[in-house]
């Protein structure tokens, strides 16, 4: 998929997550991406957890998920406290979950704990059977890092990893993105890119290396690139 004439409008907005994560957003805010979801038959909405249950109450009965950030945008929470959030959202309606992993155990080479953070939430996410996306916030990481949770999680299996939250300094990069791919492999893991994508170009060349979902504000003037 190397040009842009090789995909249709229909494809592209598939892969788009439709991202509203903003402190200032408001019920109105909500409520455009929600319909701007729906015309453009996006993948899910992602936002914070607290308006889930109102964009769900607008999304009920189409193909538009709804996705809940979890302890978003710096993942410093505990295991029981992300547990928490991410049940109150499912029971809320959330379809999907993208959270932050505990970076700070990263960094001090607790692997066993992100692991069993990991382990803990895909379990619960596959329970409700709702989506389950591990953020690595990739810019404040090393490669071997990166590295580490891509094999953490071919082993626990979330149905994604992603590369960032897009509120850190820098988002996804092509590098980045092979690099997880090369090690999920196949399809039992899949891999998000987020963060600092804005242009058709941007998710045309994140798509050949290997992104299954685009986390994106974007998304609808991406789309109308295509006209």
């Amino acid at each position: 998929m190397s040009t842009d004439s090789s995909i249709t409008k229909d494809k592209l907005s598939r892969f788009f997550d439709h991202t509203h994560l903003m402190p200032f957003a408001t019920n109105e805010s909500f409520r455009v991406l929600c319909e701007e979801a729906l015309k453009y038959n996006f993948a899910m909405v992602a936002i914070n957890s607290y308006p889930v249950k109102f964009c769900k109450d607008i999304l009920r009965g189409s193909d538009v998920h709804v996705g809940a950030a979890i302890s978003f945008p710096l993942g410093a929470t505990t295991i029981d406290t992300k547990l928490f959030e991410i049940e109150k959202s499912i029971k809320d309606g959330a379809d999907e979950i993208d959270y932050v992993i505990n970076i700070t155990e990263l960094k001090n080479k607790n692997y066993d704990y992100i692991k069993l953070e990991m382990d803990k939430i895909v379990s619960m996410c596959r329970g409700y059977n709702v989506l389950s996306k591990v953020i690595f916030e990739n810019c404040y990481l090393e490669k071997s890092e990166i590295e580490i949770l891509s094999n953490i999680a071919k082993e626990v299996k979330p149905n994604f990893i992603k590369t960032s939250t897009g509120f850190a300094p820098s988002g996804a990069n092509i590098e980045d993105v092979r690099f997880m791919k090369s090690i999920v492999e196949g399809d039992d893991v899949l891999v998000k890119a987020s963060g600092g994508i804005k242009t058709l170009s941007d998710c045309i060349n994140m798509i050949d290396a290997g992104v299954s979902r685009i986390g994106c504000s974007n998304s609808v003037n991406i789309l109308k690139e295509l006209d």
